[in-house]
């Protein structure tokens, strides 16, 4: 504690127009943990690693949560199941250049040494990286091909959240490309591409649009948000809600420049089975030919499927 920038003596008496400060020094950070969590690698080199997150993984310990995470899972992998903690000095330390939600899935870039680290955290800064998500957001998107502009800040009303400040007074700048990939009446599935990298970006600039991704329950899309309200529909709906159980979203691309090579290199993993199970049931109910990718896919729940025009009014 200090009054007019300088320490005192806890008993000093405080006169008026005296400015007292409170310094208070940032806790310390542990130890991270190897833990020997299964992970899917969809490639890796000497010098970086890409993974398929699933959902329920988060990407990065922090307050209050510093075990179970992917980055335990990759010191654990990086160091041969030694366990050496990131205090280490010998140890191989995972340098996470970005991060995707607890709850979606897809490809993250993760870098082995210092290097490799920096060349990458630039191209995601400059935005010269490639992301493509697919999404499912609920109702009919008027445009096939559009783009979301709109600040992107924390809400007034619940800290957690975060949502559009039409006006740019608060927030950063957020830009979202989007092309409609098929229409199931009730919901679309889209490809996002992102211009910038803020946080929960597709999620509310898709509900700011006024199509909550489906089955997200932190910005209201675990509920059945179109349709008629027959019981036969509104069972259907709530199957496919409770097939998922999280916000359908997919980081399903990611290119870049390779910081060793030089060469530019696009990767791309397939939509879990979750999601994809949702999307061939929509595919059914609409009575349209379901994507390639999902046409094998088995809808698991065998029950007569309502009639499009029983949901998408």
């Amino acid at each position: 504690i200090k009054v007019n920038d300088k320490t005192v003596k806890s008993n000093l008496k405080i006169r008026p127009y005296d400015e007292v400060s409170i310094i208070l020094p940032y806790p310390p950070q542990p130890d991270l943990i190897p833990e020997d969590i299964p992970l899917d690698i969809h490639y890796e080199d000497e010098h970086l690693i890409l993974v398929n997150k699933p959902a329920g993984l988060v990407c990065h310990p922090g307050c209050g949560n510093y075990r179970g995470t992917l980055v335990n899972a990759l010191l654990h992998y990086f160091n041969k199941g030694m366990h050496k903690t990131s205090a280490d000095p010998d140890s191989i330390r995972p340098g996470l250049v970005h991060r995707i939600d607890k709850d979606t899935t897809g490809l993250l870039v993760v870098a082995k040494n210092e290097q490799t680290y920096n060349s990458l955290a630039r191209q995601f800064f400059e935005r010269t990286t490639h992301r493509n998500y697919w999404a499912l957001v609920w109702g009919d998107v008027a445009q096939d091909k559009g783009t979301i502009v709109g600040h992107i800040g924390r809400s007034a009303q619940d800290r957690k959240r975060f949502v559009v400040y039409e006006d740019g007074s608060m927030g950063k700048h957020a830009v979202t490309h989007y092309e409609v990939l098929q229409r199931y009446g009730v919901a679309t599935l889209v490809r996002c591409k992102l211009e910038t990298g803020r946080t929960h970006q597709i999620r509310v600039h898709f509900k700011y649009l006024g199509h909550t991704l489906f089955a997200d329950h932190f910005y209201g899309g675990n509920r059945i948000l179109r349709g008629k309200q027959s019981r036969f529909y509104q069972r259907f709906m709530q199957e496919n809600l409770d097939l998922l159980g999280r916000q359908a979203l997919h980081a399903k691309n990611l290119g870049f420049i390779h910081p060793a090579t030089g060469e530019y290199r696009f990767f791309e993993c397939p939509i879990p089975q979750d999601m994809a199970r949702v999307l061939r049931r929509l595919a059914d109910f609409a009575q349209v030919a379901p994507l390639p990718e999902f046409a094998h896919i088995d809808r698991e729940i065998n029950m007569t499927l309502p009639h499009a025009s029983d949901g998408n009014q």
